[in-house]
């Protein structure tokens, strides 16, 4: 599985809409929607899990395409810096 890093989502865009959009290409096996504070409101951005395989493709078909009235960009998601 690969993790793909998924922002400038609209920020009433949820898990589900999310992860029908990616099926556009390949089936998405989670998505995540990153909130912040007590009413979760949306950070902007989010992660999706699909297969190895599928990655790239996803990558080229949708980075850059209109999603909730917002072009998104895709991309392979980096590890989390380790805090020293």
């Amino acid at each position: 599985m690969k993790t793909l890093y998924v922002g400038n989502l609209a920020y009433n865009l949820t898990e589900a809409q999310l992860v029908e959009f990616i099926t556009i290409c390949a089936p998405a096996s989670s998505a995540r929607i990153i909130t912040e504070g007590p009413e979760g409101r949306s950070k902007g951005f989010g992660f999706v899990e699909v297969a190895d395989e599928d990655a790239e493709k996803v990558i080229k078909g949708l980075n850059g395409q209109s999603l909730g009235g917002r072009n998104v960009t895709i991309s392979e998601a980096r590890p989390k810096p380790k805090k020293t």
